[in-house]
């Protein structure tokens, strides 16, 4: 494939840790993690944007202009409806705590809680500090109510199967119409649950907003193993 001159992501091994984050990040799948170091794989499914850059801790990743092979979309395309997600891998595990009756107050403070259905508009989200969930996390993470959602407005929604463009505009519109005091995302640690960091740091540019925004992810036995601002 000829190549031309135009913006694409590069990575310094020697800052790179391989922890993976880039790896998610990268809808497009154009990176992966060979010997313990992310490294791009694809050039064509590289769209030079860099979103990778802004979840990289190690600040291993930088966009350069060089020659490469043109981005192609319908690789990209190809690649997503090809690739099995590595999120429905089947898994089993059995739980070690003691059954309990335990009585937890229930956090929440609003109807509805679906992306799609609650409103920019919405009294309860103005100025509010909103949780952003992944659907599958109230089913991994025990502690929703008690640790993450008091005191926070939740959305709820799905970024492997719900719209994107769909869920960054609805966004956008939140960051500026509600104008909300924080934003926190909270993902399982599956790839495609990443997606939905991406849409929120995509609608908060869009929307111009300086909101900050924490992202959690959740392990699919039920504990947090990372918090970071973006």
């Amino acid at each position: 494939m000829p190549k031309v001159l135009r913006k694409i992501v590069e990575i310094d091994e020697s800052l790179c840790d391989g922890c993976g984050i880039c790896v998610e990040a990268c809808e497009e799948g154009a990176i992966q993690i060979i010997n313990g170091k992310a490294k791009l794989v694809s050039e064509r499914m590289c769209d030079g944007l860099g979103v990778c850059i802004g979840h990289c801790p190690k600040g291993a990743i930088k966009i350069v202009e060089r020659e490469a092979e043109a981005f192609d979309e319908e690789a990209v395309h190809h690649h997503s409806h090809q690739h099995v997600c590595a999120g429905s891998k089947l898994r089993e595990f059995s739980s070690e705590q003691p059954q309990q009756d335990v009585n937890i107050p229930s956090a929440l403070t609003h109807w509805p809680v679906q992306v799609r259905l609650v409103p920019p508009t919405a009294p309860f989200l103005k100025n509010a500090d909103i949780l952003i969930v992944a659907d599958c996390v109230p089913a991994a993470y025990p502690e929703l109510h008690t640790k993450l959602l008091t005191g926070k407005k939740i959305l709820v929604g799905c970024p492997k199967f719900d719209p994107k463009a769909e869920y960054v505009e609805r966004f956008a519109d939140i960051f500026n119409v509600a104008k909300p005091r924080s934003v926190t995302v909270v993902v399982m640690e599956v790839p495609c649950c990443r997606g939905l960091i991406n849409m929120v740091v995509k609608a908060r540019e869009i929307a111009k907003s300086s909101a900050p925004v924490e992202v959690v992810v959740v392990s699919v036995q039920g504990n947090i193993i990372r918090r970071q601002r973006v």
